[in-house]
Formats: structure tokens, sequence, C-alpha cells
């Protein structure tokens, strides 16, 4: 829920009982001055919870909210009682849908507008204003441009020595000022993040070669920046244990997944470039 890459998604949980261990308390830091319990800084970023059945009351020793209170206190709003499986039955047979949660129990539903969230840049709407470093005297120092990146994959990076540079998602990068470009998870649709685009290109043709790895998002944006086309995928790779086969080895890794969107591979420069993941499931490029 505080993962930025779910910004204005209604997020539905097929787990029959949800809330049962509570919320524990936003403002415990680390050493470095990381939020503790949550992959962004005090927000909830999903626009609505769907889930089955809420547990009133919740136990759990770091318990300090229940789901419901936590929700209500940064205006999120959720649903119970509803079947879920069959909610992700109808989505997973029709596709992703827009959807809204009205507080009226039937229509007619007079001026209810749909409005599609990926023809909006939601990579500008999550992604930091400024630039803000982590571990100031570690080293590799790695460039980290921020579209919706998780808390995790800075502590990721501190705990193994590293600086780490959060730079905005339009940030010009420059190779001689970092050793390592990491490029982040995100919402939405890579093909509205030109100006990100742009700025790897310009870092792939420098003749001050730095590695640079990209995740979810990042990684569809590193492939359209070597020539690829992206689109919309049907449902969405979501969840845990999706396969992904390695090319090489023919090795089959269980992975955790999340992304809307996919990298088109036939068009890859194949004398430079060539796929090293593949979903077994659907076939749609992972790397």
């Amino acid at each position: 829920m505080t993962d930025p890459s779910y910004h204005r998604q209604i997020l539905v949980l097929t787990y029959p009982l949800i809330g049962n261990y509570g919320v524990p308390t936003e403002d415990e830091f680390d050493e470095n001055n990381i939020i503790k319990n949550f992959e962004s800084n005090n927000k909830i970023w999903v626009s609505g919870l769907i889930v089955g059945e809420l547990c009133d009351t919740p136990s759990h020793w770091r318990l300090k909210y229940k789901l419901s209170e936590w929700m209500e206190k940064h205006n999120i709003a959720g649903i119970s009682g509803i079947d879920t499986r069959a909610l992700t039955k109808n989505i997973r047979e029709n596709g992703t849908i827009l959807g809204k949660i009205i507080q009226q129990p039937s229509g007619p539903f007079l001026g209810l507008e749909f409005k599609d969230q990926n023809a909006k840049n939601l990579v500008a709407e999550v992604s930091t204003k400024k630039i803000v470093t982590y571990n100031p005297n570690g080293s590799p120092r790695i460039c980290v441009v921020d579209c919706g990146l998780k808390l995790n994959q800075i502590r990721c990076f501190v705990n193994r020595g590293a600086r780490v540079d959060i730079v905005p998602w339009d940030h010009v990068l420059h190779p001689d000022q970092f050793d390592g470009l990491f490029l982040s998870n995100g919402p939405g649709d890579p093909a509205k993040c030109h100006k990100t685009v742009k700025n790897i290109q310009h870092v792939l043709i420098s003749d001050d070669e730095k590695p640079i790895f990209g995740i979810c998002l990042g990684h569809q944006l590193l492939a359209t920046a070597v020539g690829c086309k992206t689109y919309k995928l049907k449902y969405g790779n979501r969840g845990h244990n999706l396969p992904a086969l390695h090319h090489g080895t023919s090795r089959c890794f269980m992975t955790s997944q999340n992304h809307g969107f996919a990298v088109d591979v036939s068009l890859i420069d194949q004398t430079n470039f060539e796929p090293l993941f593949t979903n077994l499931n659907d076939e749609s490029n992972e790397g």
C-alpha cells in the first residue's frame, strides 16, 4: 500500500482475512533516517483497498493502528464484504479494468466518470522533487533515478556501504558524477517518460561507461532507450512465485513481479543486446 508503483490504483487482496496484524508506528527510523516499516515516507499510494473480510481486533506486539484507522488517517477509501476471488477472476478473464468505490448501495450512478490513470505522467507525480543523499561518505556512489522507488532499495544500497543520491525522474544525468546508475520501479506507462529515456541515452553514448541497472519500470525505460518498444499487458504480471527463465543457463527463477507494461524485444538490437529473462507464463520479457 505504501509502494509508489500502486499510485492511482485500487488494490484487491484475495487473502480472506486482512488486517489481523494491524499497522506499526509511522515514526520509527533507522540510523540512516530511513523509515523502518514502510516503503515510502508516511504515504499510502493506493487510491483504494478492496478486501473480503477486515479484522476489527488485530493482535501484534508492534500494533499502533487498526488497518481501517491507518487508512482513515491518510484519507484512503476501503471496502470489505466483497467476494475478492470472484472479482479477481473477472479481472483475469477481462483484463485490467477501471473502477470506483462508491458509498451508494445501488444505481443509477449519475455523472459517474472514469478516467484512465495511465494517460497521466504518474512518474512525475510520485518522484522526488529534489536531490536527496544517503550515506554521503559511502562508496561506490550510486545515482538512483526516482521513478517511484521503494525505500528498501535505498536500504539495500546503504547496507552495502554505498553512497546513494536520489534524483528526480527528469534529472539530467552526468556519468562523471556517479559510479553506477539505478533506474527504479514506478507507476504508469513508460512512454510518458520521454525525458528519462533521453537522459539514459545520454549515459549510454558517453565515453565514460558506467554500469546501469533497471528494475520494473526502470528496466522498461532502459529497454526503450536502446530501441525497444513497450506495450500494455492485458492483465499485468502481479504476484509471487512467477517463473522466469534465465537465458544462457536455462535456469528457472521464481520471482515477485508487479508490472502492467512489458518490453517488446522483437525490435532489439541483436548485435549489442539480448534478452536475459523471459516470463514462462506469458512469454513477456523480464530483463
